[in-house]
């Protein structure tokens, strides 16, 4: 179990929402014939338009003046600009969910081109007026950041600098050029991987194209950053070219045509050159960072690996903390330190000390990986396949979705577990044999409240839930309508709602049936188990019954199995048996009945036929099973000729070879007539000749499962039959 689930259920009605709606209508109504109206401004594609004006706005920049006030906003985008994309590399799983990064880092880059255009041209045409003639930002950028002395100012230019051009984008650089050489280098390897994956059916046809255009993006995305890492670059030396055309235009212009004195030209050109710098420097070092930790992230490439589940901030944490003795060893080294005479004692020790503890701790609370190494342990081990590759299929398997987990998980007091047990004995104490263990775990691509039953690895039943509501069950007369989500019974095919915890009395009391979500599961999975008993019963199930007969009976055993009959006829008598709903619990009979058949019989038995001398011998049992303990019970019986009829057209093999078109009126007749008895709340049974009992069945069991097909023999002699209706009386059967 690697998740937990529940819905987010997000009413339709929102309060409010009709006085929204005819607000809005009205507005629109009005501005028929003149403005377009609100859907028609929600809809419109500014998404599409957002590159564009963006490169016609850089392109303004660099062309038209812009006053100061405006100047001032563009710096302030530009900054909150970069951090958007600072964070975003930041929390990118990986570098292929950040793709767009090559063109955000040209035109970012270009964006502060054109700021740096428009800020000189300000700075040269009004410097003389003073500090503030560029607009606020640069003035406090000149002022705050530098405390208004051009020397420090210079230098601290000058080291941002360096630190962009030398170190981060200088590193970027290399790391995206070597990425991108690896990268094309390992594109046929990981292409012929994909193939092989494919051929195994390891993966999917749609899973290759997706890995397959992973793989081609990978080697654009690291080819274009090898390429706008460039751009930074050249920004960098940009940058130190505008701040010194800057200060000698400014000087020029200052002295020679405001006459300005050499102090003065200073104190206001420097100081406004040296703002504009920085403004513009401290965004291009964030975006450079941002480009740093998108091309020297190690991690998944879409597979499922480690580091497609995590973001950079959740690896490097997870990383560091994943060995308390570093953390134990750092604080001894810096509470040693803080003990030197001379050392600063305060901070040493104080940060020696909360390193020590939290190793201590982090020892005492080990971190639980998210991620599984399973799949990098078999990359790394990978050899020849063998036979402990395959997994073999459930029987009986339960699949959920993560918001489902808290039903199956102790920790969080899930009782289904509790249910599935209390279902697995009540299924043995009724049908007669212990069921095969139903493995549970999670599937992440079901929907967050999805189940799946699963029967020898093929879907079986499905359904949804949602923990904390309730599925109210309307059993078919109640007409009152509850606030809710419209459902289904997945067991039953009922109509039902889900409703909140609050309604539950409100519903109990109109009549419906409610249960909660574990219950919806449960009885879904205890119907599908009664329904496909038959096939939860195989050869070891068949073993372990016979064993448990053996202490009961161990003579009668002995002599019939295999002496008498083989195993695969008893299963196959049993699945019989089981098809039709005829519980297997009384095993004695079962064995008496097969060996006297079988010791009467002169040649090789049979399972039909077994299995109809079987029935026989259950009749009592099934029919309390369909009609209680009322000796007169009502059935439906075929129309004489229609009997004979088919009677002539039914083979030695139990096979019934008759038209489409009559099969197809028998059983709407049938089901006519078993409706009406279900309606009168008698149970839907049909009695026929013991010859056409199994093939009538056969037909039955495909067209309508809840009829019953019995014959003469399988009618004990104390119960008297009434006949509720003849099929095919009224109107005859076409031959």
């Amino acid at each position: 179990m690697s998740a937990v689930l529940s819905r987010d259920i997000v009413a339709a009605d929102a309060p409010g929402g009709g006085l929204a709606t005819g607000l809005t209508s009205s507005f629109t109504g009005s501005l028929a014939g003149g403005l377009p109206g609100a859907a028609a401004w929600r809809h419109f594609p500014w998404r599409t338009l957002a590159a564009p004006l963006l490169v016609v706005m850089i392109i303004g920049m660099m062309i038209l003046p812009l006053p100061p006030i405006l100047l001032d906003l563009l710096f302030t985008f530009n900054i909150a600009l970069s951090l958007m994309v600072l964070l975003a590399a930041v929390y990118a799983n990986r570098p292929l969910d950040f793709a767009a990064f090559p063109s955000v880092l040209l035109l970012t880059t270009l964006l502060r081109l054109s700021l740096n255009v428009a800020s000189t041209r300000i700075v040269l045409l009004n410097g003389h007026t003073g500090p503030d003639a560029a607009g606020k930002v640069i003035e406090a950028f000149g002022h705050f950041l530098v405390g208004g002395n051009f020397a420090v100012g210079l230098v601290v230019f000058a080291i941002l600098v360096v630190i962009n051009f030398v170190v981060i984008t200088k590193g970027a650089g290399r790391i995206a050029e070597v990425s991108a050489r690896f990268t094309l280098d390992a594109m046929p390897g990981k292409q012929m991987a994909i193939d092989a994956d494919l051929n195994a059916g390891l993966i999917n046809e749609q899973q290759a194209k997706r890995r397959r255009a992973d793989v081609g993006q990978e080697a654009d995305f690291y080819g274009a950053m090898d390429g706008a890492s460039k751009f930074v670059r050249g920004d960098a030396i940009a940058g130190i070219l505008i701040l010194f055309i800057n200060i000698i235009g400014g000087f020029a212009i200052g002295m020679l045509q405001h006459n300005l004195s050499a102090a003065t030209a200073a104190n206001n050109y420097i100081l406004l050159a040296i703002g504009d710098g920085l403004v513009a420097q401290v965004p291009a070092l964030v975006i450079s960072i941002a480009a740093g930790l998108v091309v020297s992230r190690v991690g998944g490439g879409g597979d499922g690996t480690a580091g497609e589940s995590e973001d950079i901030g959740s690896q490097i944490v997870r990383q560091l903390v994943t060995h308390p003795h570093t953390l134990m060893i750092t604080g001894g080294v810096l509470t040693a330190l803080g003990l030197i005479p001379g050392m600063p004692h305060f901070a040493f020790i104080l940060f020696g000390a909360a390193a020590g503890w939290y190793g201590w701790w982090r020892s005492q609370h080990p971190v639980v990986s998210a991620v599984l190494p399973a799949p990098v342990a078999a990359a790394a081990d990978a050899g020849e396949a063998t036979w402990d590759d395959l997994a073999p299929v459930d029987v009986l398997g339960l699949e959920v979705g993560y918001r489902l987990i808290s039903l199956v998980d102790r920790n969080q007091d899930g009782d289904l577990l509790k249910r599935i047990k209390a279902i697995r004995k009540k299924f043995a104490g009724e049908a007669g044999f212990l069921p095969p263990q139903i493995h549970i775990r999670d599937n992440l691509e079901l929907r967050p409240g999805a189940y799946r039953i699963s029967l020898k690895g093929v879907i079986a039943g499905e359904g949804e839930v949602y923990p904390g509501m309730y599925m109210a069950i309307n059993p078919g007369r109640v007409t009152t309508n509850l606030p809710g989500m419209q459902a289904t019974d997945p067991a039953f095919g009922l109509p039902a709602t889900w409703i909140e915890a609050a309604l539950r009395d409100q519903a109990l009391a109109a009549g419906y049936t409610v249960v909660d979500a574990g219950t919806v599961l449960a009885t879904h999975l205890n119907h599908l188990m009664q329904t496909h008993a038959a096939a939860l019963l195989g050869r070891g199930e068949v073993q372990a019954l016979i064993d448990h007969l053996t202490r009961i009976a161990p003579k009668l055993i002995d002599d019939l199995v295999p002496k008498q009959v083989s195993l695969a006829v008893l299963q196959r008598v049993l699945q019989n048996l089981l098809e039709e709903g005829v519980h297997i619990r009384d095993m004695r009979s079962i064995a008496e009945t097969l060996a006297e058949a079988v010791s009467e019989s002169a040649t090789a038995p049979d399972a039909a036929a077994l299995s109809a001398r079987v029935r026989i011998a259950l009749g009592r049992a099934i029919i309390q099973t369909h009609f209680g303990s009322d000796r007169d019970i009502e059935m439906l019986v075929l129309d004489p000729e229609l009997e004979r009829m088919l009677a002539q057209h039914a083979g030695n093999d139990g096979a019934l070879v008759i038209e489409p078109g009559l099969a197809e009126n028998l059983m709407r007749e049938l089901g006519a007539a078993a409706q009406r008895l279900e309606a009168l709340g008698l149970p839907a049974a049909l009695l026929v000749p013991d010859r056409l009992r199994v093939p009538l069945a056969r037909l039955a069991r495909r067209a309508m499962p809840r009829l019953k097909v019995l014959a003469h023999a399988e009618i004990p002699e104390a119960c008297s039959i009434r006949v509720s209706a003849t099929v095919g009386a009224r109107a005859p059967l076409p031959a």
